[in-house]
């Protein structure tokens, strides 16, 4: 090797440190660690490691740039086969989460009154002394509460709360997809999510679910939307008509949105089907659902039954029928392969979300594209067969349940891992309240204190994912079995020292005679003995690639049980709003801070909405027209109260948005933790959850978080609405295209 100056001051700076105890130059001479070498010493060489971002929807394979032990660059993996070298902004903030002065920089130990986040700092032989102590003590009964993770991970959590006696249950935040896997369960026998080929589509119908923004896989779904819209014959370049109740990202990408009542997206698709059925009777796919009774079987449906259940502008219907709509949609979806998409998310937040998405699932078997390329593709099941394919994750009903267990003593320890239901929860299920018992230990092991953490006695901080092993199976799938596998990128940061919670779990197990119940010695050799022993594959070779894929293992073609259409048709509802008030409210995940996780990440905080262009502030989109006629401009603060409370937001007036809906984003809010995450004005952040009413979904038992009708009010005060946009108003421009559908608005709204 050449000797230049720069390795010479290296080659110098090692041996320094060898030699003389020199606590003046401490700090410069600690070249052997790269996360804490000198920047004098910078060689300017990166290099790219491959990892996995399970914290996005679907999860996403990306690849890190590192330099001299220090993460500078993250980029979409383009050998991962879901996201295919693109990525989400989220999975941009794994930086972030890394580096973030507010990190927990070691356990401690409350010394205020719980919930006021006060503690003092404590050694880590202290801390996991304490932890195995309540474990020891307390594990009969316990609850293991976990943000939603599957493989090793929720392995690892299952068999630790089995082991002393408790139970382990996950969070998937306040916009879980319950209604949806419900539906998923019982209509294709999978508790894994199908992929929707949409790559490979001709014809697209979706249906409420907003998946080019914040439902299934939207990174990988939106490459394939690109595709779906960019194949050089121009005549055969996708139709995607989008049925649902809120201008989302989807409505606004699609060929022809059709606004439809709130909870009405099951009868849409039932509608479809029924169009299908009876235009096509002598197809197979409808024969082998329909049975005997053919297009009988959808009579309930059929569309002219159903103008006032959809409540379709009839101008969106370009002087047709409902019938004749439905009929010609069914005759060009047929003729193309089309592909219904949708059924959870936006669409499943109603009391008959199970419904909802269980009627879209049974379209796609009526199209016949089921297992076929550009229709949907069954789960193939997991490569790994003795690991969790999905978290056990709590219903609202398991939340009243566990609330009540905390308050009343069954559960006298709550270890609780990078999960916030005291925020993502609405109040009436007295969770905070229920942590509030001073007779049950509350452990948080997480990097950031929030509304839940702050509750705990004991902080454990964990460790970032770009410092940790992990694995997992995206999900959904893309058609063929895939298992992701995140290493750690750079060494734990040395500050802060943290440890990995699934070896917490390891190790107090064996401290405490329980090793045998335990799958593995450690975390990192459990992902090891997956990828050598079950796989057969190279670890070093899965690492470089960021996992393991085999694109012959594909899902098992299933027809649903018989009667399976007609028990769907039976649970046909319509959606129980509740409620008072001149609007129907509609809160939707924000696409970066989604339900208030990322909300103390400054990069998902700027990153604008992609229709509003609006950053770090809580805004309710309602129609121009509607709040023009209420006196409302964009800017001013309004309350928005339910009969469970009442929040402030900035007013955005949008013509594209329909009459009588509240669209309100979630992830603001936030009262405890970092500053970026708390510190705003009450005025421009609001936790729309928080005002939500505990409407339980039939069937599934989750919260229908689109349920819940509210005022809004103006309290006289305005403030700027943080956007990129200029101002925009349709009487300078222009009349809006949505102002033709939207242009009779009532004053006080209600429908559409």
């Amino acid at each position: 090797m050449k000797l230049t100056r720069r390795n010479f001051l290296a080659w110098a700076g090692i041996a320094a440190t060898g030699a003389i105890a020199c606590d003046l130059f401490d700090d410069e001479l600690r070249v052997q660690s790269p996360a804490l070498i000198p920047e004098d010493l910078v060689k300017g060489r990166d290099n790219w490691y491959a990892t996995y971002d399970g914290s996005v929807p679907g999860g996403e394979g990306v690849l890190v740039r590192v330099m001299e032990g220090r993460a500078k660059k993250v980029r979409g993996n383009p050998r991962f086969p879901t996201n295919q070298g693109k990525q989400s902004a989220v999975s941009d903030t794994l930086l972030q989460s890394l580096y973030h002065p507010d990190r927990i920089d070691g356990p401690m130990l409350r010394n205020g009154p719980r919930g006021s986040g006060s503690y003092r700092p404590i050694s880590w032989e202290e801390a996991l002394n304490r932890f195995n102590a309540a474990v020891d003590d307390r594990g009969q009964g316990m609850l293991l509460i976990t943000e939603d993770r599957k493989c090793s991970f929720a392995k690892i959590c299952g068999a630790f709360a089995e082991a002393f006696g408790g139970r382990h249950v996950a969070f998937g935040g306040a916009a879980d997809d319950t209604a949806y896997r419900a539906a998923v369960k019982d209509v294709m026998g999978s508790d894994s999510l199908p992929f929707h080929d949409i790559a490979n589509a001709y014809s697209l119908a979706s249906f409420g679910s907003d998946f080019l923004s914040t439902w299934g896989n939207p990174t990988a779904y939106s490459v394939a939307y690109g595709r779906f819209r960019s194949r050089p014959n121009v005549a055969d370049r996708g139709r995607h008509y989008h049925f649902g109740s809120r201008y989302s990202m989807t409505a606004a990408n699609a060929d022809k949105w059709i606004p439809i009542n709130p909870g009405s997206e099951g009868y849409a698709a039932m509608a479809l089907g029924w169009a299908v059925a009876s235009t096509h009777p002598e197809s197979s796919a409808v024969v082998r659902i329909t049975g005997e009774a053919g297009p009988g079987a959808l009579s309930e449906f059929i569309p002219d039954a159903l103008v006032d259940v959809l409540g379709i502008p009839d101008e969106v219907l370009d002087g047709k029928t409902l019938r004749e709509f439905f009929e010609e949609l069914a005759h060009d979806y047929m003729a193309h392969g089309g592909l219904a998409i949708g059924g959870g998310g936006e669409a499943g937040a109603y009391s008959n979300g199970q419904f909802n998405a269980s009627a879209v699932l049974i379209l796609n078997h009526l199209l016949g594209n089921v297992g076929h390329e550009g229709g949907l593709l069954p789960d193939p099941g997991s490569p790994i067969s003795d690991s969790p394919t999905s978290a056990p994750v709590a219903s609202l009903v398991d939340w009243q349940r566990i609330a009540g267990d905390i308050s009343s003593g069954a559960a006298p320890l709550v270890i609780i891992h990078n999960a916030n239901p005291v925020h993502g929860l609405p109040p009436s299920m007295g969770l905070e309240a229920a942590l509030g018992n001073e007779g049950v230990v509350v452990i948080s092991a997480s990097q950031f204190l929030d509304e839940t953490s702050a509750m705990a006695d004991l902080l454990i901080p964990d460790r970032a994912a770009l410092e940790d092993w992990g694995d997992d199976l995206p999900d959904p799938m893309p058609g063929y079995r895939v298992y992701a596998v995140q290493q750690p990128v750079v060494n734990p940061l040395a500050d802060l020292d943290p440890r990995s919670f699934p070896d917490v779990l390891l190790n107090a197990a064996a401290s405490l005679g329980r090793a045998d119940s335990m799958p593995a010695e450690s975390y990192e050799a459990m992902i090891r003995a997956n990828v050598e022993e079950t796989l057969g594959a190279d670890l070093n070779d899965t690492l470089m690639y960021g996992g393991w894929w085999d694109q012959n293992a594909t899902g098992r073609v299933a027809t649903p049980p018989e009667g399976t259409l007609a028990r769907i048709a039976r649970n046909a509802s319509p959606a129980n709003i509740v409620g008072s008030g001149n609007f129907q409210l509609q809160p939707y995940e924000h696409h970066t801070l989604r339900d208030g996780r990322n909300a103390h990440l400054p990069w998902a905080q700027s990153t604008p909405d992609p229709l509003t262009t609006v950053t770090w502030q809580t805004w309710v989109d309602i129609n121009e027209q509607q709040g023009r006629q209420m006196g409302l401009r964009e800017g001013d603060v309004v309350n928005i109260t339910t009969a469970a409370g009442s929040i402030q937001a900035l007013v955005y007036l949008n013509p594209g948005s329909p009459p009588g809906i509240a669209a309100v984003p979630m992830g603001g809010g936030r009262t405890m933790g970092s500053s970026y995450a708390t510190d705003r004005d009450a005025r421009e952040s609001g936790n729309v959850i928080s005002i939500l009413e505990p409407v339980v979904v039939d069937g599934s038992g989750g919260l229908a978080w689109g349920s819940t009708r509210c005022s809004i009010t103006p309290t006289g005060d305005s403030m700027a609405v943080s956007k990129l946009e200029g101002d925009y108003t349709s009487r300078e421009v222009g009349e809006h295209p949505a102002e033709q559908v939207f242009k009779s608005v009532p004053a006080e709204g209600g429908g559409h």
